[in-house]
């Protein structure tokens, strides 16, 4: 069914760019809306495009400390490191402007939080978003300003009561946690690579929320090298009965595209089939659990031509209801504009031909499996809290 999305856009979110060198290349941005554009994903029914404004250092100070934003304005102009704030490190180079392109960011996912808040359009999508690392008074993880936070924050002042924020990043989504620990109107779900062979070392299943707030801080810590089907079974043990509980008004998710084999930068072993099936049960979640207000973001994501171009057309395709055929070529237009950014061949097909199933965790618990192991520890840890049973 086609459905209303909004896409917040503007040419300026490829500025967020730490250089040529860094793995975070905007490059993924740019051949992702190229790719939904000659697939005709953007020119589908009900797809229209929100205006982007930058986020006013007002909204920022909704979850960022005034004197960390002031040092990222300096560090912009001057291009001098800012080591109390972990700006000119590895991860966070400092580059020109870099608060104006981290706010332009930061104030689409606000522009998507809107849409869907306001009524204008059920779902909406930021897909230049998802920098869910950054920490209130600092950088982190090659995020600047923690759009994703800024979203739900703005959300909360809107007078929202309940947000979901689910994250299927291969790295734990802990700067978003961190700033909602110990609030009860928001849970956050995460599903990533274990902290004990990925940064951010964080997210064991025992980070379940501060005083008042028990139970709200999901973590399903998975081992290197889960597949499609053991990170699917992960995902239905944890995430829809969590969210029937919780009722969200509003499913905000932040999408990764860096749990696929081929990311450079982690050890997970999803397929661009399973990736694609991951954004249909979100899909599906958002209608059945909150009334369908979906706000979409991007993430991580690393291999940047064979895998997030394909993952986020995907995703921006079953957010307006304009599901694309898995089997489908992709573009030759799209094959020769990838050839004149890059120097990687670009993939033949919209996905990895695989078939992307599961077996339901209710089935059977095999305790010797790691990942039935850590499905397990989270639903003991957060399930009684909700008010579920975690042996059902």
């Amino acid at each position: 069914m086609a459905c209303s999305l909004h896409v917040a856009w503007d040419d300026g979110l490829t500025a967020y760019d730490f250089g040529p060198e860094h793995p975070l290349n905007p490059v993924r941005v740019e051949l992702t809306m190229a790719l939904a554009r000659e697939t005709g994903v953007l020119d589908a029914p009900g797809v229209a495009f929100t205006p982007v404004e930058p986020a006013s250092d007002e909204l920022l100070k909704l979850i960022h400390e005034p004197s960390y934003i002031e040092a990222v304005k300096k560090a912009g102009q001057t291009l001098e490191p800012d080591e109390a704030y972990y700006l000119g490190t590895p991860d966070n180079p400092v580059f020109p402007n870099m608060h104006d392109a981290a706010a332009l960011v930061s104030g689409a996912s606000v522009a998507a939080a809107r849409a869907v808040w306001s009524g204008a359009a059920p779902h909406a999508v930021n897909i230049a978003g998802g920098l869910h690392h950054a920490m209130p008074g600092h950088a982190w993880g090659f995020c600047v300003y923690n759009d994703a936070s800024l979203a739900i924050a703005w959300l909360l002042e809107q007078g929202a009561k309940r947000v979901a924020y689910v994250d299927v990043d291969v790295h734990h989504g802990d700067g978003v946690q961190a700033m909602f620990y110990d609030d009860p109107r928001v849970m956050t779900i995460s599903l990533h690579e274990s902290p004990l062979t990925l940064f951010p070392g964080t997210g064991r299943p025992a980070e379940t929320g501060g005083p008042g707030a028990e139970g709200y801080s999901v973590n399903v810590a998975l081992p290197a090298g889960t597949d499609d089907a053991r990170w699917l079974r992960a995902f239905d043990a944890i995430v829809p009965p969590l969210l029937r509980e919780f009722q969200p008004e509003v499913l905000v998710t932040q999408h990764g595209a860096d749990a696929h084999a081929l990311d450079p930068l982690a050890h997970l072993m999803l397929s661009m089939d399973g990736q694609r099936r991951i954004g249909a049960e979100l899909h599906r979640l958002a209608q059945e659990t909150a009334g369908g207000r979906w706000v979409v973001l991007g993430g991580g994501g690393y291999e940047l031509v064979q895998v997030v171009p394909r993952a986020w057309t995907h995703l921006l395709a079953e957010a307006c209801g304009a599901e694309l055929d898995p089997e489908a070529a992709t573009p030759d237009a799209w094959r020769r504009f990838v050839r004149e950014r890059t120097d990687d061949v670009p993939p033949l097909y919209m996905t990895d031909g695989r078939t992307a199933e599961f077996t339901p965790f209710e089935a059977g618990f095999d305790p010797a499996d790691p990942v039935d192991q850590a499905i397990q520890a989270t639903r003991r840890a957060v399930f009684p809290s909700q008010g579920i049973d975690p042996s059902l």
